[in-house]
Order: structure tokens, then sequence, then C-alpha cells
């Protein structure tokens, strides 16, 4: 209680939480990751999440910063523990139109940088599902990717500079809005993906783009994902690249789209094993309806394509992007699941399904995989909700979804983070120099280990 009045000290007494008042960041979105923090703290600026730190840092007290508590893999798992909330850190101090950039604090939400962008005609294209309580502080430090990663690349592409609090309370300013700065070792690429073991990302200078002026949202069915890549290819070939999201939902997400979200509509009149949302944007006048509708025709004419449909208006765009939008929603209302994130090269989609599917089956053949996937960058979100929620269960089928993983040159961690709940994988998985680096910048930044102990980089 001592610290607790001390810490309170540098915010105030109105925002240093306890008991009931935690109640809002005990429990992670999936339901996992359940316990009451000690103390949730909300500072509002960087030089008071600084003067925290620097107590922290004194006492050898753990910190655990958190900021949309949108996160799947326990990153802000803290028991009893000292949370450091950047949701009261929530300007939008500049939106540029010339430059492009905008200068954000961390506890900004998603959605209302997509607002303000859009206000000045352009656009953040980072977007996820999460978008309405999602904050910036919290896609920087997980480096998360979404459904435009095929155009725009993931957080960290979206990222000129930061401003960051580092364990022992100094502020560290790399808040450049330079697009060309090779001034030393990139700290900025460092903290971008670290899940808050190195430091606390309080502010970002973040790049824009323009708004489109042309865009076409559709559903396909292909034969095979084989004709979807070809699709893809296409449509890129035509189009100079202009392809923002290409998704892929299988016939048993679709169906239990249907049966779990109410007023859901299938996209087509027949089912299909693979339906395909695609979205092409430009800022040009060039007819992307037009080239759209041409490469789908072209390839239903040889087969390759069996039905598709393209949005007539804003209603019917908005009811693709929902249902595809619903992953997470319709991943984890079934428990006990394992759900994994992973990553392989875009041939090789089909074949880690089959063979990770087929292994998983011989391990539980009662199992039930569950999954969908980013297409166009090659992301699977493969999920499995075995037949018992056994520790051990879980485990191997996690072992066997790695091995496939590995046997494709894929990654075990494509774009939610390694938090908790890949802290196994990381140990069997990561080459051990890579490790070791990891542990050794880690001792240098944060000598205590006071900086979200536990997560990311296994001991």
């Amino acid at each position: 209680m001592a610290l607790v009045q001390d810490f309170a000290a540098i915010i105030g007494d109105a925002y240093a939480l306890t008991g009931a008042d935690t109640a809002p960041w005990s429990k992670d979105w999936t339901g996992k990751y359940c316990a009451e923090p000690g103390v949730v703290l909300r500072p509002s600026s960087t030089q008071e999440v600084s003067q925290i730190m620097a107590l922290a840092h004194e006492r050898r007290q753990s910190v655990t910063p958190v900021s949309g508590h949108t996160g799947l893999v326990g990153g802000t798992y803290a028991p009893g523990g000292v949370m450091v909330s950047l949701d009261r850190l929530n300007t939008i101090h500049e939106v540029n139109s010339t430059t492009r950039t905008a200068t954000v604090d961390a506890g900004v939400i998603l959605s209302r940088l997509h607002d303000a962008a859009e206000a000045q005609g352009l656009i953040f294209p980072l977007t996820f599902g999460a978008k309405g309580s999602a904050m910036i502080g919290g896609a920087m430090s997980t480096n998360a990717g979404g459904s435009n990663v095929l155009r725009y690349g993931n957080t960290r592409d979206m990222v000129l500079g930061l401003e960051a609090v580092l364990a022992d309370g100094r502020i560290v300013n790399l808040m450049s809005a330079l697009h060309k700065d090779n001034s030393g070792l990139n700290l900025r690429q460092l903290l971008v993906g670290s899940e808050g073991t190195l430091g606390i990302i309080t502010k970002a200078v973040l790049k824009l783009a323009p708004k489109p002026r042309n865009r076409v949202t559709a559903m396909a069915a292909p034969k095979s994902l084989d004709a979807a890549l070809a699709l893809l290819n296409r449509l890129q070939d035509a189009t100079g690249g202009a392809v923002e999201a290409f998704e892929y939902m299988p016939k048993h997400y679709i169906d239990v789209h249907l049966g779990r979200v109410e007023k859901s509509r299938p996209p087509f009149s027949k089912s299909y094993a693979i339906n395909i949302m695609i979205e092409v944007a430009t800022t040009t006048d060039m007819d992307v309806t037009d080239i759209v509708q041409t490469e789908l025709a072209a390839g239903m004419e040889t087969g390759q394509i069996l039905d598709a449909t393209i949005a007539q208006n804003e209603a019917q765009r908005t009811e693709m992007w929902e249902r595809r939008e619903a992953a997470a929603e319709l991943t984890f209302w079934r428990q006990p699941i394992v759900d994994t994130d992973v990553a392989v090269p875009l041939d090789k989609v089909q074949t880690f399904l089959d063979d990770a599917t087929a292994k998983v089956a011989r391990i539980d053949p009662k199992a039930d995989p569950f999954y969908i996937a980013h297409l166009g960058d090659g992301n699977i979100h493969y999920g499995v909700y075995p037949s018992a929620d056994e520790a051990d269960l879980k485990d191997r089928i996690v072992e066997a979804i790695e091995d496939v993983v590995e046997s494709l040159g894929g990654s075990f961690s494509a774009e939610h983070g390694v938090g908790l709940s890949k802290l196994n994988t990381m140990r069997r998985r990561k080459d051990a120099t890579a490790l070791d680096m990891m542990r050794k910048i880690k001792g240098v930044l944060d000598p205590h280990g006071i900086l979200n102990p536990g997560k990311t980089i296994p001991d």
C-alpha cells in the first residue's frame, strides 16, 4: 500500500485504481487470462509515465503496460501486479495533410485516428476487427497486422517516429517525421513489436496515405486456393498493385457466421468450399470495378472461379467486411480452443492446411479445426477445438502445427505477438542465437527485468 500511495502521489489518487475499480483491466479479450492487478495506474503524460518507471526501477517493481486490452496472447496478464494504462494519453496532436503524417499519443483509439485522417482526405491504413477499442500503443507494441498488410505492410511499416519511456524512467525521443534517417541503429524498429518488454511507447509519428477515389469490394468463390492466388496476381498486375485485401473464408467459417450472427446472409446463393473477399482501391480515375469484373468473368469462363458478386453500394460493402471482421468472436465463442497465428509462403497455404489438419487428426481424432486466413500475405489463423481441455493434449496439437510451419519455412507468430501463449513455442522453435541476442538486449535496457516480465522473451 505504501508503494501504491507513492505512485498515487505522481498521478493523483483518482488515477491509482485498486480492488473493484480494476475490473476493466482484470480480464483480457479472450477470457483466458483473468486476474485482478494490484493497482492500475492511469498517467496523463509522458512525464508521469517517466516518474512511474523511475520509482518502479528504484523499488525493483515490475510493471505491465496496457492499451486497449484487445490482445489475444496474454501480453497484459499481471495478477496482483502494477499495470500502467495508456488510456488517458489520448491526444491526436496533429494530422498534417502536407507531409501526410499524424502525431498521436499511444492511447488514441484506432478508429478515432481513422476518422481524423479521413477528415483531411487521408487514411491511416491499419485496420482490423478491434479497431473501435484497440489503441495505437498496443498496435505498435505487437506490430499488429490486419487486413491491409498486403498493400500497406504491418504497423512497423507505418511508424516514422516514436517516443518511449525506458525501464529506468528515461525518455527516449525518436519523434522524427523523416523518411530517411540512418543515424545509427534503428531503435524505433527495435521498440515496435517488443510488447512492452523494452520500453513503454507513449507517442508516435505515423504515415498516412491518400484516401482512395475509386474502390471495389467483391466476393469470389475460386475452385481452389491455387486459382485464388492466380486471381490475386492478375488483379495486382491489372491494377498496378492496388489490391488492399484478399481474405480467405472457408465453408465452415461461413456456416458458423450464419449460425451465430443475427440477420447474416450467405455470400452466394450456393455454398462453396472457398470464399474470398477482395478489395481493390486506387487514388486515380482508373475504373477498378471494370477491371475486377473483367478478371472475375475471365476466371468464370475457364472454370477457375465458380461464382462472384460485387458490392453495389456501401451497405453491401459493409456486409462483406463485417462477415470477415467477425473472425475473433466466431473463433473464441467455443471452448476449449488451441489458437495459433502462423504465416507460410503464399503457395504453401493449402499444403499447411492439409498437413496440419492431418497431423491434428492423428493426435486427436475428435478435434475440430476452425480457420481463416489473410491469403494475400500468407497469414493463417488456424484454431483447433480439441476433444478435451487437457494441457498435454493442447500442447501436442500446438507442437504438431509448429512442425508443419517449420517444414514450410513459415513463422509461428504472424501478427498477434508472443505474450504468454507462445513462450513455449519460442523456446522450441526460435533460433537459439536470436534468443540469446534478445535476452542480452533486454538485459541492457531493463537490467532489473521489471518491464512486462515473463512475456515474449522466454527465460
